[in-house]
């Protein structure tokens, strides 16, 4: 089965109801884009080789261009010029297939984040909201009803990003180019990759420590993920849709040992909570939104990434479940350092007031 009629059938199929409030990947209306660009840009070459040998030199005009027609459907412009799509790049497809992506990825990754971080705050809450959630849900197993969210989110990027990859591949088949191979660098630019976000980790550490827990049971309907803290690089993985298969490293890149208190930045990379606002120069005590905006990612070295810092709850809460002795050896070393920088802090804030 091809997977333009897979992804139909998954946005009919048991997942619509939740689909009904999420936006995703119009696939079909961007194939059918680069299929009529296909054609016309055929169709002008054989053309204007046939003017070519009847008229030599001369150029008609009127120069025919497919590409344009596609966009009437998606952009009205009054601007009728004449455009070519050549076998390298489409100025007109470009503008129109481009644009018409990169807002469909902001809407699904918004979307996706939104509801996997009220749901994931809900499994750790406590008190009204979550006899909320229990009101909501009709009093059922919220374990399982959280799980089965958790599966949906999962299954909705994970469908997503392959529906992404594919017409990126299919656009460069069609134009002979790399633009589509160059796009994902700038997803990831702007932080809007769908499998570098890091409330997949999030969900991918929430499975294994439900599945860990007393409902085990019902653990096993959510995609299989697994994880791995004996190997000299701890990693946690999942196996999604159409083989694909997720593996991050859980060594902190600046301690070099596994996270404690993980975060995550906004381009993706996985740092202790204190060793990422070590490279941010500011203290733990003020936290990672505080940091200045021009400070830069350790790794990638890419500006403005503090402030969509997310803290990885579940994982740190893997991370002590499956690695005790080191947890409590690192909680026991981190409380001195962070009583040291709390009481700098402060000692610095008092002198400031009192003017020495």
């Amino acid at each position: 089965m091809k997977f333009g009629e897979r992804f139909s059938e998954y946005l009919h199929g048991e997942d619509e109801h939740f689909l009904d409030k999420c936006t995703h990947v119009e696939y079909k209306r961007l194939k059918k884009v680069l299929k009529k660009c296909r054609v016309g840009y055929l169709h002008d070459r054989t053309a204007s080789e046939s003017e070519g040998r009847l008229y030599g030199s001369q150029t008609t005009e009127n120069e025919d261009v497919r590409c344009a027609e596609t966009a009437k459907g998606t952009s009205k412009s009054s601007d009728s010029s004449s455009t070519t799509c050549s076998s390298e790049t489409c100025p007109v497809c470009d503008k129109i297939f481009f644009y018409e992506l990169t807002k469909e990825v902001s809407a699904i990754v918004g979307c996706f984040s939104s509801r996997a971080r009220r749901m994931l705050h809900l499994h750790l809450a406590s008190g009204f909201q979550r006899y909320l959630w229990r009101i909501k849900h009709f009093f059922a197993d919220d374990h399982e009803a959280m799980i089965r969210e958790g599966r949906h989110l999962v299954s909705y990027v994970a469908m997503n990003a392959i529906a992404i990859r594919k017409i990126l591949k299919k656009y460069d088949k069609v134009h002979s180019s790399v633009n589509g191979r160059n796009f994902k660098t700038k997803l990831q630019a702007k932080h809007i990759e769908l499998l570098k976000s890091p409330w997949l980790i999030e969900l991918i550490a929430f499975q294994i420590n439900t599945r860990d827990s007393e409902h085990r049971h019902i653990g096993e309907i959510f995609p299989e993920c697994s994880c791995d803290f004996t190997g000299s690089d701890p990693v946690i993985k999942c196996s999604l849709h159409d083989s694909v298969k997720l593996e991050f490293n859980l060594t902190c890149p600046i301690c070099l040992d596994t996270v404690f208190d993980p975060v995550a930045l906004g381009c993706g990379h996985v740092f202790c909570n204190i060793c990422a606002c070590t490279g941010a120069s500011i203290p733990t005590i003020e936290g990672l939104k505080a940091a200045n905006q021009r400070a830069r990612c350790p790794i990638c070295r890419q500006m403005g990434v503090y402030a969509d810092s997310v803290h990885l709850t579940e994982l740190g809460l893997l991370v002590k479940k499956r690695c005790r002795g080191y947890w409590k050896e690192r909680l026991h070393t981190e409380r001195a350092e962070r009583v040291k920088q709390a009481k700098e802090h402060w000692d610095l804030q008092s002198r400031f007031i009192l003017g020495f």
